[in-house]
This record gives structure tokens, C-alpha cells and sequence, in this order.
């Protein structure tokens, strides 16, 4: 027989002892738990069921045990009984089994079902289930996270000013067959260490991980699978199907064994996380953890007369059915706590956080000034060194870029990806936002004196069409999502060249792959924190579909077979991010966008010097960036006919012009960083393209073939 002891409320979740495992829970309103421990993670009955005792086993709103004898890899969760006066609390009378929100690992069974699992959360468990979930239920798992050795690993904090953020998905990096990594390798976090060569190779400094937290992959269309991950379970747990052997315990250490290459080949590891909603759902969803613990603390709940019928109404402020009450002390502890984990025992080095304006609501859903949770992470001493990213808008329309809380986060820049895009199809009007946007956007966050760096400058990411596509497609294709093509955004301010999807026609796939360079080349080099999008580098398609979120297929996947037949793109990107590291490196990271500038001279242009053409129809700008050692000369032509413009005077005999980027050439010649010398005194600037010369000092001035 086990030996059962009281236990200690404190720390939170599992831990281990050297005579077995402590575990605490927090529900405050329940009157009756029980830990139940199972054999295995298909089991659907426990092996042992442990009632706590109210007196001897609770401190104030927490619950605690210890049981000696059992060790890491037990599979277990609570049961809990309430008397439920309040209607918006899922206590029930025959309670299904609960995951503990604190546990690292989670056991999902082979016999899940979310359908089943949401008819019960509905209708309750009949006496006859002899009071387990009507499909086995989720089980967390104990885990010995001391067990690994990092081998002197620690996050790498490089300042954003170095930083090229690449965002990716670690099951579709990797998973197709022609990915070239062994197949019991493939799709995993392993793969991932398979593919440091290219990703070094192509010169970005951190990999940007769709979410990584366990969630649930049933929560899609019937047939499809959730492969995007916006649908969590856990907020410590790393998701077992990315794991070689789909074990909670291994994806945990290989995991760790990602995160440590990365480190050693340089490249940080930010995760996107999730702390908006859960995969709970709204009314219908299924319950597997916190609307079982205590549904009005981690939700936002409406007051709603069907709460007299017994039914909690969720706010839906993340468009996925509920809200997290990310406010709430006890959820603000949670969200903390999960950050600190993935720094301390996982060693990321930041985070982006989805639609993170839902963390300005308060407890009742009213966006605050100064919202508690931010606070809290702002001034986290272990998150001091940490990458913070925020999507600063939320699915209910509040939209705070610009205005985001506080002096630390960056922020993806929504209308740096609107303007480029429109400029670059040729919409008449965005010169002088293309102008700002390049300069880091100073109307958007000059108001605050920020560094360059607090735009995360992108043209696409997983939630929309990939680069080819944005050239490729006038309107989206989402008919396999099996939403007769209702989901997904319609103003994507893209354009199919004159044709809609693929083509053979040679003009237009030339104008395509030129618009690519555009957008490509403007994104990489604008002031700010470039983000690429996993395959753009090498042209990858998803056939038109902007939305897709369960399409784990070669739809989603990384085809590798581009890399063999896009060489020119791969090469002009990887020259790109090149150039942008080799630039002069003159100034410290926290400086802010007014003193970046500053030692600068900022001219603009139109077709003749110090005459830009701001006018609502103009296509076209150009402009110089003076400095004491080099001079930097852009063209930006989205006019459908060539344009001639004059090139501004050196201030020296001994300084030339050299061509560095034509994106209308082939290659190798659209972009040669050793740069193509000219002494004319105009350059012929191709229609839908773009240009780069530099000046400084050199020796031999052939002219521009």
C-alpha cells in the first residue's frame, strides 16, 4: 500500500520527492476531490482512486497530497465535486476526469474523441459510466524535469537589432517525404536539428515556432486534422505528437535537444504562445480541465438570462468560442508561471504572443491602460532578458499597434504588411506610406520615441497566403477547409499577375517572381526586425488557401523539391539577409528610432532629385541614406512602365555608385553584393521593380552593362 501524506500546497502541479510525488491543485469552490491514477494513457478506468480530505488536505483554496512509491511516467488527474450554486461553474455530480493545469506532460489516449467528450460536458456522466469520461480521458502525466543535461546551454539573448525572425511549423518543416530526414526523424522536433544547415545557410538568427504547447488536433472540420496548434490543452506541456514516439516524457527531452542545437548554431528559439482561449470551446466545447476547476476564474463569462437555465455564456473576444480571463489572479499566476517554465526548464528565448490585446482585458472584458498581466511580465525578473512579441489586436476588433502596453514589447506590424503589399500590386496613393513603413514606421510608434525594432516587419505569416501565392491568386481557394470557402480573410491586397493560380505563360511567371524579389527585398531591408514566412525563400505554394489551419498535407508542408528548382530565389534571399548583417554595425541596440537617424541624412526623390512624388497617384519613390563612411540609394518602381531616375551626386571624386539589387535581372545578377560599378548619372529603373546602389569610395568605374 502507498504511504499517503499530507502533502504542501506549494509548488503548483507535480513534484517529485525522494520518496515519491507532491501534488497541488487549486479550485476553490469544490467541496470533494479525488486523485486518480492510472496505468496507462489508454486506460479508461483508474488503478487508483485517492480522496482528499478537506480538513487535512486543503490550504485555503488549494489541494494537496503526497504518495510515496510512485514516480515520473504516472499517469493521473482530478476529480472534483461542487455544490454549485453559481451556474456559470461545470462542477458536476458525476465529474469526468481533469488534467492538471500545472502538469508538464500530457497522455492523450488513443480512443479521444472531442465530440463525445463535448456531449458529455453538455449532458453530464450517467451513474452507469461508473463516473468516467464516455472516451478515456486525457491524463497528465509526472515528469522529472531535472533529468537532462543542457551541457552548459543557456538562452541566447541576441538584441533584436541582429535579429531575422523565420517563422515555421515543426511538423511541416519537415514532414514531407522529400524533406531528405529519416522517416522516424520526420515531422518531430528532431527533424528539426536534420535542418540547422539550411536554416544556417540561409543566414535568419531565430526560428519562430507555431504553438508547441499540447493541444488538441480533433479541434477541425470532420476529417481534418487542427495543424496549426491554436487550440491549447496545456501551457507547459510540449505537444507529444511532435515527439518521435508520441510519449508526453520523450517530447520533453527531444525537445530540449532542439532547442540546445539551435543554440549552438546561433539561432534563437521563440515560441508562439497561446494565452487567449483554450480548446475547451465555448458552450458546446468539451471539459478536460479548467471549466472543471473553476469556470468563471479562467473564463470570461456574460451575464446572460440563459445562465437561469444553467448554461455559461463565453465571450468570444478570440473567435475560437472562449476568452481566457487572463486578468484573473489565479489565471495571471498560470500565464506567469507557464512563461517562466519555458525560459527556465525549456531555455526559449521569447515569446509571440497570439492576439495579445486580449491580455488588456480586465475581468469583465474592458480593455485597461495598465492591465495586470502585462505588468507582471514586463517586470518579471526571469523574463528579463526575454524576446516579447505581441499581435497587438484581438479577434473583436480592439487594435493597439502603436499604442501596445509598456517599454519592452515589440509588435508585429499589421500595416507594414497592408502598405507594402498595396504598394507593390501597383495601387496608386502608397508611396508615402511605403516610405514609412521602410523607415520603421515612424507615424505609428515616433509618438514614443521607440527604437526601429519595435516593428517585426512582415509581408505574410502562416495566417494568410505565402509570398508565391500573393502573387499568384486574386482570391482565396479554402474549399478543402470544407467551409464552402467562407473562412479565411477576403482583402488580402494581393494580385495574380493576369492569371489566376498557375500558368505557363513566361511573362507573367517572370513578373511574379520579380514581384516576389519586391516584396521580399523590402521586408528584409526596411528598418525594424524582418520575419519571414517558412518556404517563401524558396517560392512554396498552398494552392490559393489563406486559411490553412487543418491542412496537414503537402498543402501546409515544406516541399523540398523547391530548394533544387527555385535556386534564384533561395539565392536572392540568402544574399538579402547577407547584406542586411554586413551593413555597418555602428550603433548600440537601444537606441531609439529619432537617434538612428540622426547621424543619417534622409533625402527623398521622385524621377529627379530632391522631387519625390507624394501625389495620390503616384507608384513610385526613391530616396538616399547619407552617412560618413557610405551611401544608400533605393528606387521603389510599382508603375507598370519603366521609369528613368537621376542619381544624386557623391560628395567625392573618389566615391562611385554601385549597383547592388536590380530585382528586374536574372540571376546572379539581380543582386551581387560586390556590386556592378557605374559612373551615369541616371538609372533606367524597369517597371514592378526595384534597385539598390550603394557609394562609397573604390577604385575602377566600368559602367553598368
Amino acid at each position: 500500500m502507498q504511504k499517503i501524506t499530507r502533502g504542501n500546497p506549494y509548488p503548483l502541479g507535480t513534484s517529485l520527492t525522494s520518496e515519491g510525488v507532491n501534488f497541488s491543485i487549486y479550485s476553490k469552490h469544490c467541496t470533494s476531490m479525488q486523485l486518480v491514477l492510472f496505468a496507462s494513457a489508454n486506460d479508461e478506468n483508474p488503478s487508483r482512486i485517492i480522496e482528499l480530505d478537506p480538513q487535512k488536505n486543503r490550504t485555503f483554496d488549494y489541494w494537496h497530497i503526497h504518495v510515496a512509491n510512485i514516480q515520473a511516467g504516472q499517469h493521473y488527474g482530478f476529480r472534483l465535486n461542487g455544490k454549485c450554486e453559481d451556474k456559470t461553474r461545470r462542477h458536476q455530480p458525476t465529474p469526468p476526469t481533469l488534467i492538471d493545469p500545472y502538469g508538464c506532460a500530457v497522455a492523450i489516449s488513443q480512443s479521444y474523441d472531442r465530440h463525445a467528450a463535448a456531449k458529455q460536458s453538455r449532458e453530464g456522466v450517467s451513474s452507469e459510466q461508473n463516473s468516467t469520461n464516455t472516451t478515456s480521458p486525457m491524463k497528465s502525466v509526472v515528469t522529472d524535469l531535472a533529468n537532462f543535461d543542457w551541457d552548459g546551454d543557456q538562452p541566447l539573448r541576441l538584441p533584436f537589432s541582429q535579429t531575422i525572425i523565420y517563422e515555421m511549423h515543426v511538423r511541416g518543416f519537415t514532414q514531407h517525404p522529400n524533406s531528405g530526414v529519416p522517416e522516424e526523424r520526420r515531422g518531430y522536433y528532431p527533424g528539426i536539428i536534420d535542418k540547422i544547415p539550411y536554416l544556417k545557410s540561409l543566414g535568419i538568427t531565430a526560428v519562430e515556432l507555431l504553438p508547441v504547447f499540447q493541444f488538441d488536433t480533433q479541434d477541425a472540420p470532420k476529417g481534418l486534422s487542427n495543424y496549426w496548434g491554436y487550440s491549447p490543452i496545456s501551457f507547459f506541456a510540449p505537444h507529444a505528437e511532435f515527439s518521435t514516439n508520441g510519449d508526453p516524457l520523450t517530447a520533453i527531452d527531444e525537445f530540449r535537444e532542439m532547442v540546445k542545437a539551435l543554440h549552438t548554431a546561433g539561432i534563437e528559439v521563440i515560441l508562439d504562445v497561446v494565452y487567449n482561449h483554450t480548446a475547451e470551446g465555448g458552450e458546446g466545447g468539451p471539459t478536460f480541465c479548467y471549466k472543471g476547476l473553476q469556470n468563471d476564474a479562467y473564463y470570461l463569462l456574460q451575464q446572460n438570462e440563459r445562465l437561469e437555465e444553467g448554461h455559461s455564456v463565453y465571450s468570444n473576444f478570440s473567435g475560437c468560442g472562449n476568452t481566457l480571463n487572463a486578468n484573473h489572479s489565479i489565471v495571471r499566476r498560470l500565464i506567469l508561471d507557464s512563461l517562466r517554465f519555458w525560459v527556465q526548464e525549456m531555455h526559449v528565448d521569447g515569446f509571440r504572443f497570439d492576439l495579445a490585446s486580449i491580455l488588456s482585458r480586465d475581468t469583465e472584458g474592458i480593455p485597461q491602460k495598465n492591465p495586470p498581466i502585462l505588468w507582471d511580465i514586463e517586470t518579471d525578473p526571469v523574463l528579463s532578458g526575454t524576446k516579447l512579441i505581441a499581435e497587438a489586436w484581438d479577434a473583436a476588433g480592439l487594435y493597439q499597434v502603436g499604442d501596445f502596453f509598456g517599454d519592452r514589447w515589440k509588435e508585429w506590424n499589421g500595416r507594414f504588411r497592408d502598405d507594402v503589399r498595396a504598394f507593390v500590386k501597383g495601387d496608386q496613393g502608397f508611396a508615402g506610406d511605403l516610405a514609412k513603413r521602410f523607415l520603421a514606421s515612424p507615424d505609428i510608434y515616433g509618438h514614443r520615441n521607440r527604437e526601429p525594432e519595435q516593428s517585426i516587419n512582415f509581408i505574410t505569416s502562416h495566417d494568410g497566403f505565402t509570398l508565391r501565392d500573393l502573387v499568384s491568386y486574386d482570391k482565396k481557394h479554402n474549399l478543402a477547409n470544407q467551409e464552402e470557402n467562407r473562412d479565411g480573410h477576403n482583402e488580402n491586397l494581393s494580385w495574380n499577375c493576369g492569371h489566376e493560380g498557375p500558368t505557363v505563360d513566361s511573362t507573367i511567371l517572370r513578373l511574379r517572381r520579380q514581384q516576389t524579389k519586391n516584396l521580399m527585398m523590402i521586408n528584409v531591408l526596411s528598418f525594424g526586425v524582418p520575419m519571414l514566412l517558412m518556404g517563401d525563400e524558396v517560392c512554396r505554394t498552398q494552392s490559393g488557401n489563406n486559411n490553412a489551419y487543418c491542412q496537414d498535407n503537402p498543402t501546409s508542408w515544406f516541399d523540398w523539391d523547391n530548394v533544387k528548382e527555385k535556386p534564384e530565389m533561395l539565392r536572392f534571399v540568402s544574399e538579402l539577409i547577407r547584406f542586411r548583417k554586413e551593413l555597418p554595425k555602428r550603433r548600440k541596440s537601444d537606441l531609439t528610432l529619432s537617434e538612428i537617424l540622426a547621424p543619417a541624412t534622409i533625402s527623398w526623390h521622385g524621377t529627379e532629385i530632391d522631387t519625390p512624388d507624394w501625389s495620390a497617384t503616384s507608384r513610385s519613390v526613391a530616396f538616399t541614406v547619407e552617412t560618413e563612411m557610405k551611401w544608400y540609394f533605393l528606387i521603389f518602381n510599382a508603375y507598370w512602365e519603366d521609369l528613368t531616375f537621376k542619381i544624386p551626386e557623391l560628395p567625392e571624386n573618389s566615391w562611385h555608385w554601385k549597383r547592388i539589387i536590380d530585382t528586374s535581372l536574372d540571376s546572379p545578377n539581380d543582386i551581387d553584393l560586390q556590386g556592378v560599378a557605374t559612373s551615369q548619372s541616371e538609372y533606367r529603373v524597369a517597371a514592378r521593380s526595384s534597385v539598390l546602389l550603394t557609394g562609397n569610395q573604390c577604385k575602377g568605374i566600368p559602367d553598368i552593362v
